[in-house]
């Protein structure tokens, strides 16, 4: 995963996350990204599946995207293998599944990673708002 020159993360390691109507989330281990673009953002959600998110940053010497992340520190039970996970936007990185360039999942909501084999309609598409 990339913003611009800068490499954000590079692993083999993701989760891959699938939710009703949507492309796959992927979430990166901690210990796979460069930490030190991270800031914590302001705000929070709550997940019904996975509990309370926290939201980041990526800030360098002259950039700044914010809530371009989010995380589960603390998560519901059934989600614990997300603990130590982060997940990104593809919308404003160049984010790679294998050598597949990823589209970002429609709407600026939600999270998913659409690779080239993926078939839609998907959530956040005009009209898709009541699925």
């Amino acid at each position: 995963m990339r913003w611009g020159a800068v490499e954000v993360a590079r692993t083999r390691r993701a989760i891959r996350v699938l939710e009703t109507a949507h492309p796959p989330t992927f979430y990166l281990p901690w210990a796979d990204v460069a930490r030190d673009l991270f800031q914590e953002a302001p705000g929070s959600s709550v997940c019904e599946w996975k509990g309370p998110a926290r939201y980041w940053s990526l800030v360098d010497a002259e950039r700044c995207l914010r809530g371009v992340a989010w995380s589960y520190p603390q998560p519901l039970t059934e989600a614990q293998d997300l603990a130590d996970c982060v997940a990104l936007y593809a919308s404003v990185l160049e984010c790679r599944v294998d050598d597949a360039l990823v589209r970002p999942q429609p709407g600026g909501f939600y999270g998913g990673w659409i690779t080239p084999e993926l078939v839609g309609p998907f959530k956040g598409e005009p009209g898709s708002s009541g699925w």
